[in-house]
């Protein structure tokens, strides 16, 4: 398969895994994920040293399974619409069955009472593999620009 074909594959993904989020349906998350799949949320700041930790942090499919139980039966929040913008996908190689790309995200968070706001840009560093055939996330890395976090980062990036 070519990059081009490649690209068009990953963005269906990332439109199919935005839109599950957006729309509220949580327990769809961890199906885009591998079994061994890792999941972190963390700055340009710690990814440009080098530094691993992240204000999310998931290795597998237990610790993505527990967030997403966590936010469905025990967080408390106030109502909100999440609407993710993918763009700009660049497929940057393939080795041993695992698809590396790159692409620009932003992630605008609107509460009932308030206006829109852009909660989050930054760029999701991927990893895919085929399993029967449909991308799984490998490793979805999404590193945000901004130094300054909202308080509430609720759901998945």
């Amino acid at each position: 398969m070519g990059t081009t074909e490649l690209r068009g594959e990953i963005e269906d993904f990332n439109y199919a895994y935005a839109d599950a989020l957006d729309c509220g349906r949580l327990t769809e998350w961890p199906t885009y994920f591998t079994e061994d799949g890792f999941y972190c949320i963390r700055s340009r700041e710690n990814a440009d040293a080098g530094l691993p930790v992240g204000l999310v942090y998931c290795e597998g499919m237990a610790m993505l399974l527990d967030r997403i139980d966590a936010l469905i039966h025990t967080a408390m929040f106030e109502p909100r619409y999440y609407r993710h913008m993918i763009s700009n996908t660049r497929v940057l190689g393939v080795e041993g069955g695992v698809i590396r790309s790159e692409s620009n995200y932003m992630l605008l968070e609107t509460l009932i009472d308030q206006n829109t706001k852009i909660l989050q840009a930054g760029k999701y560093v991927d990893e895919f593999v085929k399993v029967d055939g449909k991308l799984k996330l490998k490793s979805r890395d999404c590193i945000y620009d901004s130094l300054i976090v909202q308080t509430a980062l609720i759901y998945p990036v």
